[in-house]
């Protein structure tokens, strides 16, 4: 990726940019029969962007059915896998030609920093593709260790005709974590984006073909969960769902799957993650740094966000006091501005969601030290980032996500205590922990009930560690690393008798 330009030059862009607003289904975009439609809206000012085709049943049935025969004829899941891995990586180039469009299409759509687009989602998504498909051709089957006259083989074969759904707040990475390990199988996709954020999605699309991926293998159905969601999670020829989003649209997905053919359902939902700071931590600006980045980022639109910071009473004045020094260098901004830190929140609804938040923390007692309002720039739903303190554990600003650029700060007087708080909770996704304690690391992060626990800074891994959580923060697989790859696979075993005479005993 090349410099940052200017807000300018980036305008410039998109004042240029053509934006797809059909569905993407068998190669090619298509309206509804129906003709509806609905709006996507730009967040940073609350202008129409563009009308994008909501896909009812016949919509989702035909890309259903285009999906399954492509799969079923092997166009794709017949090649052998280093012949799918040379054509992920032309699309990885592709994506990398196409790199500047798509950001400025995903900052208009979204509200995201264009910075953080360009220089972080546009990379790793680039990355995760080329990834799996590197990995294509090196996952190998097994052979049991049976008896010297049989065979038994374990080898895995593509699911079927599997659904992506994704989330707004990273569309194109979440794209790229649930389609590199897909196709790699062989499997024929749905996509359904997020309402919010669907432009990024079709003009992939278009580029998988161009990369040479056969037509009826990636279909992208944008339209309201409602209906289009809905529609792909009760699809009796859908064999599974791969899903990222909220816990409550989570449980949609398993009642679907219940109410139709049992179809598989990955979930990565919701997370309340706790940043817990210990009394023997070092550095306390380095940790301030790390706990401002884990609960600001994305403008906390992110379900791994440490939005609980549990810390030592010792150490929390100071702490605190370097969070707001370090926060005050996260200027908040047109999205298209390479200046801005933080961008616009997604949609009006969030936007008040978000703040109706922080005023019933108020009411509940709790302390706002930094934010906790609206920012009139240019008619679109921009918030202060949000610190608030004195807040305890049974508050809903400690309990419920909320997705937004606001930190709740809970101060504890022990190391039991700060365990006992940061697992109360329904979720289980990430986790933090500062100590300088190597014992207290290891003892912590094993206890802590999550799926990723970052010791000594904030993050979730990377492409070859999973990620995925505990309890309603989802179950059924995990993304990144080789271990995405199995939960797109059947597993099956093939046992072969090679004896060469017939033992008269009965077959077990």
């Amino acid at each position: 990726m090349s410099s940052l330009l200017t807000h300018e030059e980036y305008q410039a862009i998109a004042g240029q940019l053509e934006l797809p607003g059909c569905a993407y289904i068998d190669g090619k975009f298509r309206s509804a029969h129906n003709g509806d439609t609905f709006e996507s809206i730009n967040p940073a000012n609350g202008q129409v962007l563009a009308s994008i085709t909501a896909c009812g049943q016949e919509e989702v049935d035909f890309a259903v059915s285009k999906a399954r025969q492509a799969f079923e004829d092997g166009r794709w899941s017949g090649l052998p896998p280093v012949e799918r891995k040379q054509v992920m990586i032309r699309l990885c180039k592709l994506i990398a030609r196409n790199a500047r469009e798509l950001a400025v299409m995903e900052s208009l759509e979204s509200g995201k920093p264009i910075s953080e687009i360009e220089t972080i989602d546009i990379p790793e998504t680039i990355h995760c593709m080329q990834w799996h498909a590197e990995a294509m051709d090196k996952i190998y089957g097994q052979v049991a260790p049976g008896p010297d006259d049989v065979v038994a083989m374990i080898v895995r074969e593509p699911v079927g005709v599997v659904a992506c759904v994704l989330p707004w707040n990273f569309p194109l990475m979440m794209i790229a974590w649930k389609m590199a390990p897909a196709l790699g199988a062989g499997n024929s996709l749905i996509i359904k984006p997020a309402e919010e954020t669907s432009m990024t999605a079709l003009r992939l699309a278009e580029l998988v073909t161009e990369a040479g991926v056969p037509d009826g293998v990636v279909n992208v159905t944008p339209g309201p969960g409602e209906l289009t969601g809905r529609a792909v999670g009760l699809h009796p020829d859908v064999d599974m769902v791969s899903f990222t989003g909220s816990t409550e649209v989570g449980k949609l997905f398993l009642r679907y799957s219940a109410n139709s053919n049992m179809k598989r359902v990955v979930l990565e939902c919701g997370g309340k993650n706790p940043c817990i700071v210990l009394d023997d931590a070092e550095d306390l600006d380095a940790v301030a740094r790390h706990v401002t980045n884990g609960a600001f980022w994305n403008m906390g639109e992110n379900c791994s966000a440490s939005s609980r910071l549990i810390v030592h009473e010792a150490v929390a004045d100071a702490l605190v006091e370097r969070v707001l020094n370090w926060l005050r260098n996260w200027r908040t901004g047109p999205p298209l501005d390479p200046a801005s830190r933080l961008g616009a929140i997604v949609s009006e609804k969030q936007h008040r969601q978000i703040l109706d938040h922080v005023k019933s923390a108020g009411q509940q007692g709790a302390t706002v030290l930094a934010g906790g309002k609206a920012m009139d720039i240019g008619s679109g739903f921009f918030i202060e980032p949000t610190v608030l303190a004195d807040v305890t554990p049974d508050m809903a600003v400690a309990r419920e996500e909320i997705f937004g650029p606001v930190l709740a700060v809970i101060a504890v007087g022990d190391e039991s205590q700060a365990l006992r708080i940061a697992n109360d909770t329904c979720y289980g996704l990430t986790a933090s922990l500062f100590t300088a304690s190597l014992r207290r690391a290891h003892r912590m992060s094993r206890a802590i009930r999550a799926g990723t626990v970052t010791v000594n800074c904030f993050g979730e891994g990377n492409i070859t560690t999973p990620f995925g959580g505990y309890k309603q923060s989802g179950f059924g697989g995990r993304d990144n690393s080789l271990h995405a790859h199995d939960q797109y696979t059947e597993l099956k075993t093939i046992w072969i008798d090679v004896s060469d005479q017939d033992t008269g005993e009965d077959p077990v």
